[in-house]
C-alpha cells in the first residue's frame, strides 16, 4: 500500500508516540517537516521531566527551530498525533508553522477546533493551515491502549494497597 506523504510522516510522528508509552507518559508524537525532511521530533515528557513544557510539540519545535537557525518556522508541516493544546497551539502560531496535520482530535482540550481554534483565529498576525484525521484509528489506538492499561495498572495498585493496610492493621503495625 502506498502512503501519502501526510500518512508517511504521521507514521514518524506515531513513532515519537511509542517512545512515551514506553516511558508511561501520555503517547503524543510529533515531527516537523522542512522541504520533505524532518527537522524537528518530539514526544510528550511531561511526567519524566516533571515540566508542564515538555509536551512532544514544544520540543519538536525547539529542535526544528535549532535545525533552521531561527524561530520562524515558515515553509514548514508539523505532523501531531493527538490535536494540540492551548499553549501548543500558541507555539504553532509564534513559531509561524504553515500547516498542522493532525491524527485524531482531542475534544476536551483540542485547541484546533475541537474547544477552540487557536490555530485560526481572525485576531492573530498568522493563521495555520489544518489538515486533521490523518490514520486517526492509529492514533486513536495508542492512546486509548494506553489509558485502558493505566485503569487497570491504577486499580491493580489499590487493591494490593488495600490487602496491605489490611495485613498491617491485623498484626497492629
Amino acid at each position: 500500500m502506498a502512503y501519502s506523504e501526510d500518512e508517511r510522516f504521521m507514521k514518524q510522528a506515531l513513532l515519537q508516540a511509542r517512545k512515551a508509552y514506553r516511558l508511561g507518559e501520555v503517547p503524543i508524537g510529533c515531527v516537523i517537516v522542512y522541504e520533505g525532511k524532518i527537522i524537528g521530533r518530539g514526544y510528550n515528557r511531561r511526567n519524566t521531566d516533571k515540566n508542564t513544557l515538555c509536551h512532544a510539540e514544544i520540543t519538536a519545535i525547539r529542535r526544528a527551530s535549532k535545525a533552521m537557525g531561527d524561530w520562524r518556522l515558515e515553509g514548514c508541516t508539523m505532523y501531531v498525533t493527538l490535536e494540540p493544546c492551548q499553549m501548543c497551539a500558541g507555539a504553532c502560531v509564534q513559531a509561524r508553522i504553515d500547516r498542522v496535520v493532525i491524527g485524531c482530535e482531542s475534544p476536551k482540550s483540542g485547541c484546533a477546533g475541537s474547544v477552540i481554534n487557536l490555530l485560526q483565529m481572525d485576531d492573530f498576525n498568522h493563521k495555520v493551515e489544518i489538515t486533521k484525521d490523518v490514520l486517526a484509528d492509529e492514533c486513536s489506538l495508542i492512546l486509548s491502549e494506553f489509558f485502558t492499561n493505566l485503569r487497570k495498572r491504577n486499580k491493580l495498585e489499590k487493591q494490593t494497597a488495600g490487602r496491605l493496610l489490611k495485613e498491617c492493621a491485623q498484626y497492629d503495625l
